[in-house]
């Protein structure tokens, strides 16, 4: 029993913590020659304690890069590694500049907790250092007529090495700074500054020129895609004057004012016309009566004589007084009888 109490206190510096008190990004790529700048963030209560960069996979055996105890260098940006810890923004970050290939790998953002029982809060980060180009923007547009820059990124070992523009479909269409590490025309610019960027102006814009372009150095390129708008129309409508007669539009005159005397000439016209539509109406009206006068007198004269037929509907004598009477048919299809 003591053996096995004494084991497990040996163990518990390497027991690993269940909370995570320290974060940082999971991974960072950058350009051969280049640098990173990696955030580790960590609890409130770790603010007075001890940070530190380590380069390894495995906490116990890494190789402690720089420490916050340790006095920092006064011009960071020139230094292979440094850090610098913000407890304001619960924050400590670690610069590293002129990285190699070599120094790919993984590295840790350590807290120092300063107790043999219990192990450091550490959060792991991989580096990847790599050689080759790259841009800033892989898709750049701009307005005929403007102008749009490019930026190209190559790595250290590519630093003496031509750097070249090119259309893509043909080396035939490539533009190369040659050994000045430059190249200008009128409508493209290109400046190389030594330092690990060289940069592409295309210069007057016009619409042929959107296609897909090369960032190249040495053996290594990278594809650019450039779009042009068309220029933003600024000419107005025109306003149209009004025709004059000399112009092919007709013209038309002004109407004339109504005066008394026009007014005159109207009226006489307009009772012209109402004294005819009376004399219409009334002679309409005076047709339509008689009709009517007519056909009241033809049904009078036929319920007379159905009334005589039904006194004496078997009695021919008594019938005898309208044997003299004439009788005319007027609907042959009906065949009724009138008489008169």
């Amino acid at each position: 029993m003591p053996r096995l109490s004494i084991l497990t206190l040996s163990l518990l510096p390497w027991i690993p913590v269940v909370l995570c008190w320290v974060t940082t990004v999971d991974e960072v790529s950058v350009l051969e020659g280049g640098s990173i700048t990696v955030p580790c963030r960590y609890d409130p209560k770790y603010a007075n304690h001890v940070k530190y960069w380590c380069s390894g996979s495995m906490r116990e055996f890494c190789t402690s890069l720089a420490r916050t105890d340790e006095t920092s260098s006064t011009n960071p940006s020139k230094d292979k590694v440094s850090i610098f810890d913000d407890p304001a923004q619960e924050m400590f970050t670690v610069t590293m500049n002129n990285l190699k290939e070599t120094q790919s790998g993984w590295y840790l953002c350590g807290v120092e907790l300063g107790n043999g029982w219990k192990a450091d809060d550490v959060a792991y980060t991989k580096v990847k250092v790599i050689h080759g180009v790259s841009v800033v923007n892989s898709m750049v547009s701009g307005e005929e007529g403007s102008s749009v820059t490019v930026q190209c990124l190559y790595s250290e070992r590519f630093r003496e090495s031509e750097k070249k523009w090119c259309r893509s479909g043909g080396w035939s269409s490539c533009l190369s700074t040659g050994s000045e590490g430059s190249y200008e025309d009128t409508s493209v610019a290109i400046s190389d500054d030594r330092t690990g960027t060289f940069t592409v102006t295309l210069k007057k814009l016009q619409m042929k020129d959107a296609d897909w372009y090369l960032c190249s150095a040495g053996q290594q390129q990278v594809a650019v895609q450039v779009q042009v708008r068309p220029r933003a129309s600024t000419t107005t409508e025109p306003v149209t004057s009004p025709p004059t007669p000399s112009q092919s539009a007709v013209y038309l005159p002004p109407p004339k004012p109504i005066t008394k005397e026009s007014w005159n000439s109207h009226r006489y016209m307009l009772e012209s016309i109402a004294v005819c539509s009376s004399l219409l109406l009334l002679v309409g009206l005076a047709v339509v009566a008689r009709k009517l006068w007519i056909l009241r007198k033809e049904d009078s004269e036929l319920r007379h004589f159905k009334e005589m037929k039904e006194r004496f509907p078997d009695n021919p004598s008594g019938m005898s007084d309208l044997q003299h009477v004439p009788i005319a048919f007027h609907n042959k299809a009906t065949m009724d009888v009138r008489a008169y």
